[in-house]
């Protein structure tokens, strides 16, 4: 029998493990958008108590936040296979991974594929999502750009951050955009933003219920084009709306309550998917 990977309540590694769950109820309940059975692999070797999560997940606004989750993984995969179309070759880079494995979701057979996170969260990466072919797993601060060295541009690259930024200074995502935009020309950068009215909701909520602790800051976009197009002449900015700007959400397995409060997020907390093409 496979060993299970334990882990401790309260700690980073368990920061983990509730992302992972959640693109897991993601995938049960809405497999239109997003299909991930390795979650489910990933949950069932690790010895950890998801009774509480269970319980949590029954009530409508969670299932709501499930639905998040799925937009936002088929939205970012959507940028990615994009991309790839006309960079077959190109490198996808994961930033902020956790154990997320959405570049082998958008693997063509012949893309690399680059994971990035703080040291402790590769440890835990490293033994329960070994590096395939063709991808690597990098310890490192992402505010760190000495990363930049080991990305191998030679086919073009694709960067995303799912549900990262959020937790930065807007002075480091600026500084980190900038410095991507010089050091990978040609190359594209995706990630997910809402307004200040929508990141203070998810303070109330999804920091509350992943228990993230300690942030001191929650970066926010209000209008992409006016607030971001100055960090780098050399770009394009872009984007599109979050919720409904990929998919229309005309499924069965969608209420029609949820494409309603889908629309005000989108309209009224201004979620977005940003694409800057470097």
């Amino acid at each position: 029998m496979e060993r299970k990977y334990h882990i401790e309540r309260n700690t980073v590694q368990e920061t983990l493990v509730i992302p992972m769950y959640g693109r897991m109820k993601s995938s049960q309940l809405y497999p239109f958008l997003f299909k991930d059975d390795g979650a489910a692999r990933l949950m069932s070797r690790i010895d950890y108590d998801f009774s509480s999560l269970e319980s949590n997940s029954r009530n409508a606004m969670q299932r709501f936040g499930f639905l998040e989750v799925a937009v936002r993984q088929y939205n970012l995969a959507w940028e990615v296979r994009d991309y790839l179309k006309t960079h077959p070759n190109a490198t996808v880079v994961n930033l902020g991974c956790g154990l997320d494995d959405t570049g082998r979701h958008c693997d063509n057979g012949t893309c690399r594929i680059y994971n990035i996170d703080y040291p402790d969260v590769i440890e835990v990466r490293n033994n329960l999502i070994p590096p395939g072919a063709r991808e690597v797993n990098i310890a490192c601060d992402l505010n760190d750009i000495s990363w930049f060295q080991a990305i191998d541009a030679s086919g073009g690259a694709v960067f995303f951050a799912s549900g990262v930024f959020y937790y930065f200074l807007r002075s480091q995502v600026q500084k980190l955009v900038s410095a991507m935009a010089a050091a990978f020309p040609g190359g594209r950068l995706v990630f997910d933003a809402a307004n200040r009215t929508a990141v203070k909701l998810m303070l109330k909520t999804w920091v509350k219920y992943a228990k993230i602790k300690d942030v001191g800051a929650y970066f926010s976009v209000e209008d992409a084009q006016t607030e971001l197009s100055p960090w780098t002449k050399e770009s394009k900015v872009s984007s599109r709306n979050f919720m409904l700007g990929y998919n229309d959400l005309k499924n069965p397995s969608v209420s029609g309550l949820f494409r309603f409060i889908a629309r005000i997020g989108d309209k009224f907390m201004k979620m977005r998917v940003i694409r800057f093409d470097f």
